[in-house]
């Protein structure tokens, strides 16, 4: 069944009341919970550009052997501003409307942006955790927050990353010769499972597979191709 998406609040509203509404959510956040177990539909999200529209992919894959269920595609006008920290308001909209067309729910969210690694502990990961209540996981491509050492270079190898004396994610080595990816708590997952999950879904690229197939089913690829079709489960 798809996704059943509340509404807690609204998307189209000025930073100031972003902000608040950050400020708010925060507090709802549960950094603590398991790894996902065998069977566990994760879906990875997305979000790419095409002028004033936004256009986001959700892709369901089956964990742990990472089989692709589905994929869906929705393009949204943009309504809010680009500001480095409110990303979740210019894009969430679109990834909302791409999960309420998936013909499954997910079980887990893998956001190819950022939890708690944020200078108010909401990034885009954390606000779609707690906003639909489901266990979440941030995997950035570069750091928005924080200090590190790099890790060494190793697949699986990772250092902490700090604000202050708070740690707020892991810089993790998923590929020899890879730049490092930035994973955080998002919502309902610790920091170690959500580092181990991201490991478990690597198959020799850089991104783990969920937010890799969710970039590419939004820039227009059919990630269910070549015999790989939708399976409910």
């Amino acid at each position: 069944m798809p996704l059943p998406v509340r509404h807690p609040h609204p998307w189209n509203v000025s930073p100031e009341e972003a902000v608040a509404i950050q400020q708010r959510l925060r507090e709802q956040v549960i950094r603590e919970g398991p790894m996902p177990g065998p069977g566990t539909v994760i879906v990875g999200v997305d979000v790419g550009f095409r002028g004033e529209l936004a256009r986001a992919a959700a892709v369901a894959v089956r964990f742990p052997d990472l089989t692709p269920l589905a994929q869906a595609v929705a393009e949204v006008p943009v309504t809010f501003p680009y500001i480095p920290g409110l990303l979740a308001f210019r894009e969430a909209p679109a990834i909302l409307a791409a999960l309420e067309r998936l013909p499954l729910s997910p079980q887990v969210l893998m956001v190819d942006g950022h939890g708690i690694s944020h200078p108010r502990r909401m990034g885009i990961a954390t606000h779609l955790g707690v906003y639909l209540d489901l266990p979440s996981i941030g995997c950035a491509k570069s750091k928005l927050w924080g200090r590190y050492e790099m890790p060494p270079d190793e697949p699986g190898a990772w250092s902490p990353l700090w604000d202050g004396e708070e740690m707020i994610g892991a810089v993790l080595r998923t590929q020899a010769g890879a730049s490092p990816v930035f994973v955080s708590i998002g919502h309902r997952i610790s920091l170690e499972n959500a580092i181990a999950t991201v490991m478990a879904c690597v198959r020799g690229h850089r991104l783990p597979e969920p937010t890799r197939l969710a970039h590419l089913a939004a820039g227009g690829a059919d990630v269910l191709a070549a015999g790989r079709q939708p399976r409910l489960l």
